[in-house]
């Protein structure tokens, strides 16, 4: 059969699966967002159905002060005699820790703290052992770092030693161990998480090593595939199926076209099936590539692939699909099912250190449009497209100097700040309807006010990208309210929210 990657569309970076039983579970990093690391599961490996997030309590995620590059960083999920663990790192507050849970679909545990350097850790279990590994440093530079740990406790059990350090590649990291067979695969990824990006592996007898590298590194990479849109390919983890097949999901980018080195969608959970050759080696994908069109005699013809293109405020919910900035003030949202009432306060889209009132849901394709119709209010509110807190587009409401309301188009890029077109609303205009249309290489605005519609022009993609950007996230399109003065106590209230992407 025929699928097409990536299999999760929109910024859900630094993909991990285990299964159970017949089904796979998957989570991703989510940096400042909240709640965080999106969970995922699938009986297929190609459909995968978000049930939540696993940290969804203040307690297991505090973020403040965190930005698009802080926050979570590269999760692992595991699961061993009936107990699921997620371990990641929170780089802003509080360092590496896990969570566990007996129930998928329900609560997990508060963060289980470990004391070693490093990001991206990884659990593996065996024996009776928890192994706790982790990318670092020693004085002969890069290396995967490895301990056993108490997993009720914690607690490091033995010191943290290099096992492998890699084939060269700057920045190894995300580091997977697995037994297969008669050998231990310690997977980890080089390159950067950017355009050199690749998998290598190790394998050795004990969990321990000594490893050796496959002499076929990277198993996986797109580096080389110049002017095709899929690029960026790496941070993979394993697993099987229950026909003793082996698959890999990993990350990767689109750019917004083949020779335009600009992407906006974040990195996206892509899938290849893995191979292993008669010496033990596997090499995954398409001769060591990820394509966009993947064939394979792994999955049974009848499995279609589906994609949900079209939401709404009644098929979304607040915490799943949209989430929020940092911990958010909760007392300042009104979310159901037909309408989304902000109240803004003085933390603006720009903090770096607080919360601003605002909710986003993912872009997932580069072609999309929105509109959503938000009442007239004494505040300012709108849309925003949001990479970062200084690079995003908005189309907003905000009270003028003539004691008007006005309908601004507004680009933020680093310190340069620029509104234009501004349009003054009649004292008549009960309503706005705002419009985005996405394209691969601009974003379009336009209003409807009093029956009339307004084109406001267009704004490239590229300086919203995350090469501009500099960032580990993706764009959202966010619904926000902001009040500079603190004291307002209006609500902005949209209504009629759609957004219909076009994979």
């Amino acid at each position: 059969m025929q699928y097409r990657n990536p299999v999760i569309p929109g910024f859900y970076p630094d993909p991990s699966v285990c299964r159970a039983g017949d089904t796979y579970y998957l989570v991703c990093s989510s940096f400042q967002y909240y709640p965080g690391v999106p969970l995922f599961e699938s009986r297929d490996l190609i459909n995968w159905k978000q049930i939540g997030h696993v940290l969804t309590r203040p307690s297991q995620l505090p973020l403040q002060n965190a930005d698009s590059v802080g926050g979570i960083y590269a999760p692992t999920i595991r699961y061993s005699d009936g107990t699921f663990y997620m371990v990641t790192t929170n780089v802003t507050n509080g360092g590496h820790f896990f969570v566990r849970t007996n129930d998928i679909h329900g609560e997990w545990s508060e963060p289980v703290w470990v004391s070693q350097a490093g990001i991206d850790p990884s659990l593996f279990f065996e024996d009776g052992k928890a192994y706790f590994m982790s990318n670092g440093s020693d004085a002969q530079g890069s290396c995967i770092l490895q301990c056993e740990i108490d997993p009720e406790t914690g607690r490091c059990l033995t010191e943290a030693r290099a096992v492998w350090r890699g084939t060269g590649g700057r920045f190894l990291e995300s580091p997977h161990l697995y037994h297969i067979g008669e050998y231990y695969y310690l997977m980890a990824s080089e390159g950067g998480t950017e355009y050199g990006h690749m998998v290598v592996c190790a394998r050795g007898k004990s969990p321990n090593g000594p490893f050796e590298a496959c002499p076929g590194n990277p198993v996986l990479t797109n580096r080389n595939l110049g002017g095709y849109l899929l690029q960026g390919c790496g941070h993979g983890d394993l697993v099987d199926d229950k026909n003793g097949n082996w698959w890999m999901l990993h990350l990767g980018f689109r750019q917004i076209h083949p020779w335009m080195m600009f992407h906006t969608t974040g990195r996206e959970v892509c899938l290849v099936p893995v191979t292993f050759g008669a010496d033990g080696w596997f090499t995954a994908g398409e001769n060591g590539t990820a394509r966009l069109v993947m064939q394979t005699d792994r999955i049974p013809e009848s499995v279609v692939q589906k994609q949900k293109t079209r939401f709404t405020f009644a098929d979304t919910a607040p915490g799943q699909e949209w989430v929020f900035l940092q911990n958010p003030h909760t007392e300042h949202y009104r979310l159901t099912s037909d309408c989304f009432a902000l109240h803004g306060t003085d933390i603006p889209l720009s903090s770096q250190s607080g919360s601003p009132t605002w909710v986003g849901i993912r872009q997932t394709e580069t072609a999309f449009s929105l509109s959503v119709t938000l009442r007239r209010t004494v505040q300012e509110a709108g849309v925003s497209v949001y990479m970062t807190g200084s690079q995003h587009y908005d189309l907003c409401l905000h009270p003028d100097a003539s004691g008007g309301i006005s309908l601004v188009r507004r680009a933020q890029l680093g310190a340069l700040v620029h509104e234009e077109p501004v349009i003054s609303l009649p004292a008549e205009a009960e309503q706005v309807t705002l419009h985005i249309t996405g394209k691969p290489a601009e974003y379009c605005f336009s209003a409807e006010i009093c029956g009339v519609m307004h084109d406001l022009g267009a704004l490239e993609s590229k300086y919203i990208s995350t090469e501009a950007a500099g960032n580990f996230t993706g764009v959202m399109l966010a619904l926000y309210a902001y009040d500079p003065d603190g004291s307002n106590e209006a609500w902005a209230e949209f209504t009629d929210f759609l957004l219909e992407v076009q994979p």
